[in-house]
């Protein structure tokens, strides 16, 4: 396999925005991502997905079978024609573990070529190190180990201050796991105790995060999101203890597809696997020492485009990058996020790093609601934040987020959802995020000169609002009304001063 030739272009994505596309030639299934918008946070624009099971046959033989051969072909040539009426000409094309061990692998990239496509063959590090940078592109500051589990392998990744460390690639794939549990009910956790010992990873994630990538694990976490009656139906991000692996193993083994097809979002194609997918997540974990498993809805194919971005954009945190762009889709004025933000960071300075940049991101989103009706502005805020597509934000966040905007436009009272998703202090946090908002939305008219000629302080007992002399005739009623709500959200004093 070893003498495959490689095909590679620039990504369109290394910098500014435009479209970009992948199709993922997976052992299980294979899928066409077209992306388009900002080069550091693009967003879907189609998403296809086939299950050809290229892997099936390799598991059981070391060969692709020839009937899946033809299936892939038929769907990458419809992929090959959609990308190029999508004005993407050249999707970066990727195989992984299957094709990669599979006696006919070269045979089958052959024919892959002759469509038109230029395919890469990725070795396992590759397969790992995309994993691990997808991970890092959704969650920044994610620190510990990422498992990527697809048809045919297993990555585990160590990731940590924005880099890829270590990376390891395993023939533990769901479509190895029947055979394995043929074996007997111990096989899997002696194969999965032995392939880590031997290759250095037991232990090495104690007290770190487990990162879970791929659509077997997603399927597990919408199982759990069901039992839990969990509020928010979004993956990325969802939190779950270690023991939740082994406890979903005893559940799915008492559960019947008629059940589980009642869980939303749940594909009726991963559901033959869950229990497998869950015993191996309990193994992997278990010998790992993993604190807590966390969901992300990146993996390879954002971490191919993250690869190709410059350090600049790389910098950029996705989360102020998304919701800049939705501020600058749905605002008024382009600026006046930023702008917002750094007029009422100073009353906010004894936060922490995290909850600024949430902060930050609800001022970029403060004028989402203005082309709503009247009534129902508050409820296009909290909907923008709570259910928007963002990553590099976790419930919480996405909770204190919805709950600034909510009160930023007068909605009464607390989301229920808002309420099971973040504390009383946060959400008393978020409150005076929102009226700050207010008072700065209400004093400016949403455009720029009268943030940068005025200032908000905050000291033991007073609130102040300083104008400049020329701008003094803005302090009207409604100003006035909400700097009163603002400076008591804080305990203090209104004031209000002039500066020549």
């Amino acid at each position: 396999m070893s003498s495959v030739p490689i095909f590679r272009r620039s990504s369109p994505s290394s910098s500014g925005e435009g479209r970009a596309g992948i199709i993922d030639i997976g052992s299980n299934s294979i899928r066409l991502v077209i992306y388009d918008g900002p080069a550091r946070i693009p967003a879907i624009l189609f998403n296809e997905k086939v299950m050809a099971g290229l892997g099936k046959g390799v598991s059981r033989d070391g060969m692709i079978d020839p009937q899946a051969i033809e299936r892939a072909l038929v769907s990458l040539a419809r992929f090959q024609r959609l990308s190029e009426q999508m004005g993407v000409p050249h999707p970066r094309t990727v195989a992984t573990a299957a094709v990669r061990e599979a006696s006919n692998g070269r045979m089958f990239l052959d024919r892959v070529l002759d469509l038109g496509l230029q395919p890469e063959l990725l070795s396992g590090e590759d397969e790992a190190r995309s994993a691990g940078l997808g991970v890092l592109a959704a969650i920044p500051e994610a620190d510990g180990i990422v498992g990527d589990l697809g048809g045919g392998s297993l990555e585990l990744v160590r990731i940590g201050q924005g880099v890829v460390h270590e990376t390891s690639s395993f023939p533990l794939g769901v479509l190895r796991l029947d055979a394995m549990k043929a074996k007997g009910p111990r096989a899997m956790g002696a194969v999965v105790a032995k392939a880590l010992k031997k290759s250095g990873w037991v232990g090495r994630g104690k007290g770190l995060p487990f990162y879970m990538v791929g659509g077997s694990w997603r399927s597990l976490a919408r199982v759990d999101m069901h039992l839990n009656d969990y509020p928010l139906p979004i993956l990325h991000h969802y939190r779950m203890e270690q023991a939740n692996a082994q406890h979903l193993v005893r559940v799915l083994a008492q559960l019947d597809r008629k059940r589980l097809r009642d869980v939303a979002g749940l594909s009726g194609s991963r559901i033959p696997m869950l229990k497998h997918g869950a015993a191996l997540l309990s193994h992997v974990t278990r010998h790992l020492g993993a604190s807590e498993l966390i969901i992300s809805a990146y993996g390879l194919r954002e971490g191919l485009l993250y690869g190709g971005l410059t350090e600049f954009l790389r910098a950029q945190h996705p989360l102020i990058a998304a919701t800049r762009e939705e501020g600058r889709r749905q605002g008024r004025f382009v600026e006046h996020g930023d702008l917002l933000d750094r007029w009422i960071a100073p009353l906010f300075a004894g936060e922490s790093a995290a909850d600024a940049l949430l902060r930050h991101a609800s001022c970029l989103l403060a004028d989402v609601g203005w082309r709503a009706h009247p009534e129902f502005r508050a409820e296009r805020g909290l909907d923008t934040a709570l259910h928007g597509n963002w990553v590099g934000v976790d419930a919480r966040g996405r909770a204190m987020m919805a709950h600034a905007l909510y009160v930023s436009f007068a909605g009464p009272g607390v989301d229920p959802i808002v309420e099971r998703l973040c504390s009383p202090e946060d959400r008393a946090m978020a409150e005076r995020w929102g009226l700050a908002i207010r008072l700065g939305q209400r004093l400016s008219g949403g455009v720029a000169d009268a943030l940068v000629a005025s200032h908000v302080a905050i000291d033991a007992a007073n609130l102040t609002l300083g104008l400049e002399p020329d701008n003094l005739t803005l302090y009207g009623e409604a100003v006035e009304r909400r700097l009163k709500i603002l400076a008591a959200a804080f305990g203090r004093a209104p004031k209000l001063t002039t500066r020549g």
